[in-house]
């Protein structure tokens, strides 16, 4: 018993070193407000038409600006990356952060932004909050892109293997002492598996702050919201016809994390006017594996949203 205290308490050491020199080594990237008591760290980038990036669940806004994603719109956008909260530098007060309690958080956020209206691009889980935003104020936003979406419940293993960490009391002690060890040991593997069939990218390896991504906080927002995924889309899924704007749905069509079928190939059938884009040979992280694409899908969802506000 003395030995696996002692063993747990270096552990914990361990890890808090481990999350203070990450923080050293790669310190916030932007700017802070304070919306509702939650602090949020974003960033602004060029601009024109504010286009709004919602990222996906593990991740932060790096994920945007290390793909060159960031760089190249805001040649003609006034982009805005907000961490979501728990990832990065965003603070996460105890409650149950659905896709709707981001898209309320993010709303307010916009609009002490000065932000009355914006395209915006999610992927992954951030799919889930831009929809959610969608319906929430759809007046705010004028098009929707989402890519590698999650829309429809499916029995998933790494919501299971992802969520302990999330578990009250249980899970707080786990993601300051075991979690970060073994989320260190697999976490080449996962990236590995976001990726495929395509390789990493040697700037994905180089300069993503991978190291951010194992401290408790970030853990339990990852694992809150790999137990969240599931409910989310049962929540979601029977308003998706109330989607009026422009949507463009964009995936890899070897998507190993969501499949293609079951997800945005379904949910382009049930929006007859959206557009739907599977880009050949490449898994869940179009935005590093093709983000010309990428790009292209949003300008023409904005232009097109453009034509249709201007009606």
């Amino acid at each position: 018993m003395g030995a696996a205290a002692a063993a747990l308490g270096a552990a914990a050491l361990y890890s808090r070193k481990q999350s203070q020199d990450a923080e050293r080594r790669y310190p916030p990237i932007g700017q802070f407000l304070s919306v509702d008591g939650v602090r949020l760290h974003y960033i602004e980038r060029g601009r024109g038409d504010p286009l709004v990036l919602v990222h996906g669940n593990g991740t932060m806004i790096q994920d945007f600006t290390v793909s060159g994603l960031v760089d190249k719109l805001a040649e003609r956008y006034r982009v805005i990356v907000i961490d979501r909260p728990g990832y990065g530098y965003s603070s996460r007060p105890r409650q149950v952060w659905t896709p709707r309690a981001h898209a309320g958080l993010f709303r307010r956020a916009l609009e002490q932004l000065g932000v009355e209206q914006a395209t915006v691009y999610g992927h992954s889980w951030g799919t889930l909050v831009a929809v959610a935003l969608a319906l929430e104020a759809p007046s705010l936003v004028r098009g929707l892109i989402l890519g590698s979406g999650y829309f429809y419940p499916t029995l998933r293993a790494d919501t299971f293997l992802l969520s302990p960490p999330a578990i009250p009391v249980i899970g707080d002690a786990m993601r300051y002492t075991v979690s970060p060890l073994v989320a260190r040991a697999i976490l080449p593997g996962m990236i590995k598996r976001v990726f495929q069939p395509a390789p990493v990218p040697e700037r994905f390896e180089r300069e993503f702050p991978k190291a951010l991504m194992l401290r408790p906080l970030q853990l339990r927002a990852a694992a809150e919201d790999a137990a969240l995924m599931t409910p989310s889309a049962m929540g979601l899924e029977g308003h998706y016809r109330q989607l009026t704007m422009p949507v463009t749905i964009i995936t890899g069509a070897d998507d190993q994390i969501a499949d293609v079928g079951r997800q945005s190939a379904r949910l382009h059938d049930e929006l007859p006017g959206s557009e739907f884009i599977a880009l050949p040979g490449l898994g869940h992280m179009i935005h590093h594996l093709a983000p010309d694409a990428v790009a292209d899908a949003i300008d023409r969802t904005a232009q097109q949203s453009s034509r249709v506000w201007a009606l």
